[in-house]
């Protein structure tokens, strides 16, 4: 091939992954939401504790029929803690960050000393208790229905008291005192009785349930600052929350926090209060407004995420470990070598480890069973993970690919990969109540591709390229191919309405365009390098401008990054990403032996016959395009780390991805046994 084609061909190749990047990235179809005018909002009915699955129509009917002339949702009132208490969270409603400002560390960007938002109503807001005696109670919301009749524009915020955390003795009888408070509540602000339309003659009202624990101790023996700082453990499960909009009833709550049908997150009140009195929150607080949209039913919506996120912590390894655990048997058969030496015993095991990756997109499209439903949900996920699994292992091994060891590990990644980028791309609707998918839980990513399942599509992608280059005969073949890969993952991967992962791209570009240009027979040079990562830059500021000018409520992380810039946050976001990274990383002792057992094994795979790797070696010699795929898939999984906050995880899916199919492709134990000979022959 003349020179200058085999310069143009990978230059042409990204300049198309860049084409392709830009189409993709451009706003997807709206959704069904409502933009109708809605009042503002006048009343809100704090609590804390109270979840859908103590909403009904027997223990609490009061709540039940508010419930039933609002918009619902399930939110998540995380803290910077586990457990955040109610004070943590009143804060929160009124600043829009997450807990209290004086304890977060500075990595997490909360304004210190808190922002009261809501000090900007023109109406002023009214702080009423209503959580102490009887007495009290009444005379608070005596005055609350006082403040509503004689004032247009004020915003009451009117505390009904917590319930104590869940298996507490006296949670019942705290729901019935506060399910009595509320109907109490709701009379004095003109609304109806139990067994009609609570909702009827209200202001607008949100009834908030703002955190885990009251102020008061909740479990006995407690200090609430033990529990805010995460210093003290307490009895109970943490718990999406509950929350109801009556600005429009009968529909489903979401926001841009979340982009998800029936969550929210605590943050998004601020907002959402603002936005009703013809106010806008800082571009930088987190939170976005709530939004309605339309929804079959949204308390069983709402409480199916509740369960979901609830179960989902007992169930998700033991479904994960059903099926993939049985392939980490195969993997360790393939690499101890007096299992490996016996032909029939080594085919099973190789059999096992490429079906190992398939319990990944299974266990994220896991959402679209109603598993946590079931009487017992944990054998349930059990059961959907199986049955997703087993076609798709009949696929891997039944297809014409099965006659080659690179042909099986191809189309293991090759399924691995189409169902991550498919899941992200078509609006990540099955991830919620998934393993390995968005845990509403965490208060994380709730949509796209997060770290983790990045790290599972750059070791995919890679491992797909392993196979597909192997097979092609010339230095053009091979550098359509990588473009064919990279211009399927990047764009999904990065693109507004479907990955939403800024990370991605600056790792990807890099990392395919320098196999683009090893594969072509290029001989490498420094200003390469420099280029491909400009432009993984320019791509990603380009997708980023592109998101942000949507709408404020539709942007991702993307375009909010934008509002960063141009408020002059950059240097701080930068700095903010570099410490929790490396507070996570050094955090948690687990992860740090992971990540350094990773940088030993990235700097292993690299020089395999000084590291003594006699069959990877033998791998290398019979695919020579082995080696560069390696060196691809380790310099996204580190240029990945450092542009991302939970770098670790990704490196960790990555890695983890080649650890299980990797194996399957090496020759026979007594082919880098001979290999070493050979060698060993040659230095003598």
């Amino acid at each position: 091939m003349p020179v200058r084609r085999r310069v143009l061909t990978p230059v042409i190749a990204l300049l198309l992954a860049l084409g392709a990047a830009a189409v993709l990235a451009l706003p997807g179809a709206a959704r069904a939401e409502s933009h109708e005018p809605l009042p503002p909002v006048r009343l809100v009915l704090v609590t804390a504790g109270l979840t859908w699955e103590d909403i009904d129509s027997s223990r609490t009917p009061a709540l039940q029929c508010l419930a039933e002339g609002a918009s619902l949702g399930a939110m998540n009132a995380a803290s910077m803690t586990p457990r955040s208490t109610l004070r943590q969270g009143e804060e929160s409603l009124r600043t829009g960050w997450r807990g209290l400002a004086a304890d977060a560390p500075p990595s997490a960007g909360v304004p210190n000393p808190p922002v009261d938002l809501l000090a900007e109503l023109p109406g002023g807001v009214v702080d009423l208790d209503a959580s102490g005696t009887d007495a009290q109670a009444d005379a608070a919301i005596a005055r609350a229905g006082a403040e509503l009749s004689t004032s247009e524009d004020s915003l009451v915020v009117l505390d009904l008291g917590a319930v104590p955390a869940t298996g507490a003795d006296d949670r019942e009888q705290a729901l019935s005192r506060l399910d009595a408070r509320a109907a109490e509540a709701l009379a004095a602000a003109g609304g109806g009785t139990t067994g009609g339309d609570c909702a009827a003659g209200l202001p607008r009202t949100l009834l908030v349930s703002a955190g885990y624990f009251p102020d008061d101790g909740g479990v006995p023996g407690t200090a609430p600052r033990e529990v805010e700082t995460g210093a003290a453990d307490v009895p109970g499960r943490v718990m999406l929350q509950a929350v109801m909009d009556t600005g429009m009833p009968s529909l489903a709550l979401t926001s841009g926090s979340t982009h998800q049908d029936g969550v929210v997150i605590l943050t998004d009140i601020a907002p959402t209060i603002l936005r009703s009195h013809g106010l806008e929150a800082p571009a930088t607080v987190p939170g976005q407004p709530i939004a309605m949209v339309e929804a079959d039913d949204p308390q069983r919506l709402a409480l199916d995420r509740t369960m979901a996120a609830d179960r989902l912590r007992d169930a998700e390894v033991p479904a994960l470990l059903s099926w993939a655990g049985i392939g980490v048997l195969g993997v360790i058969v393939l690499l101890v070598p007096p299992l490996a030496r016996r032909p029939r015993l080594a085919a099973i095991g190789r059999a096992l480890a490429v079906c190992t990756p398939l319990a990944a997109p299974v266990g994220l499209a896991a959402g679209a069973l109603p598993w946590w439903r079931a009487e017992h949900p944990t054998l349930a996920l059990i059961g959907v993970i199986w049955l997703g699994c087993v076609p798709l292992a009949a696929l891997v091994l039944l297809g014409p690919w099965r006659r080659s060891r690179l042909g099986l590990v191809g189309a293991s990644a090759g399924i691995v990969l189409a169902g991550i980028l498919l899941e992200s791309a078509t609006g990540s609707r099955l991830q919620m109540g998934s393993p390995l998918g968005a845990q509403a839980m965490i208060g994380g990513r709730y949509y796209g591709i997060s770290n983790h399942l990045f790290g599972l599509v750059l070791g995919a992608a890679t491992l797909l390229l392993l196979a597909l280059l192997a097979a092609a005969r010339t230095g053009t073949g091979r550098v359509l191919r990588v473009l064919v890969v990279g211009g399927a993952a990047i764009p999904v991967c990065v693109a507004p309405s479907m990955g939403a992962d800024f990370g991605s791209m600056l790792a990807l570009t890099p990392a395919l365009g320098l196999l683009a240009l090893l594969v072509s027979g290029i001989r490498l040079r420094p200003w390469h390098v420099l280029g491909l990562g400009a432009l993984a830059a320019a791509l990603v500021g380009a997708v980023a401008l592109a998101d942000w000018t949507r709408p404020p409520e539709q942007r991702t992380h993307l375009g909010r990054f934008v509002d960063s810039v141009l408020s002059g946050d950059l240097l701080q976001v930068i700095w903010r990403k570099l410490a929790e990274n490396w507070a996570m990383t050094v955090g948690y002792p687990g992860l740090l032996v992971l990540t350094l057992a990773a940088i030993a094994l990235s700097v292993l795979v690299l020089m395999p016959q000084r590291a003594g790797l006699a069959r990877l070696a033998a791998l290398d010699a019979q695919v020579p395009v082995a080696w560069s795929v390696r060196l691809a898939v380790v310099v996204g999984a580190w240029v990945g780390f450092l542009v991302n906050d939970t770098g670790a995880v990704l490196v960790a899916g990555a890695l983890a991805m080649w650890l299980v199919l990797l194996p399957a492709a090496l020759p026979d134990a007594t082919a880098g046994m001979a290999t070493e000979q050979v060698r060993g022959s040659r230095r003598g």
